[in-house]
């Protein structure tokens, strides 16, 4: 799952709730500075990544990047810098700030790949 959008407009916020539905709310932290936080819960590998402080896709294959999407969910604060390498199978949420209202923050998902698709159709109908 890639989280794009401005600084403070919800990313860190919303994998706190999305941690929070596998008993894990007592462990959300930014993963600005150490890149990857690993979390597990039962037989889930659950990452939560912030690459926003990466320069290249080169650091991305340094820390092992790829292999977390192979061993886990992963959830990936300014993933719209590592696209290139994602898996085919992945949905994007775009989050926006209320101009009027800060409190206020608008999504926008994005699937990619057709069994998510039918998914994300599902919850715009």
């Amino acid at each position: 799952m890639v989280l794009s959008g401005d600084l403070g407009s919800g990313k860190t916020k919303f994998t706190e709730g999305f941690l929070s539905f596998w008993g894990l709310e007592d462990e959300v932290s930014s993963p600005t500075f150490t890149i990857v936080n690993e979390h597990k819960k039962d037989d889930k590998n659950i990452y939560h990544l912030d690459v926003y402080r990466l320069n290249n896709l080169g650091e991305f294959y340094n820390i092992g990047g790829p292999e977390y999407f192979a061993t886990g969910i992963c959830v990936i604060e300014w993933g719209e810098l590592i696209e290139n390498i994602l898996p085919q199978n992945y949905i994007k949420i775009k989050f926006e700030k209320d101009e009027n209202n800060e409190n206020i923050r608008y999504l926008e998902f994005e699937a990619y790949g057709e069994r998510l698709n039918e998914i994300i159709e599902g919850l715009n109908s």
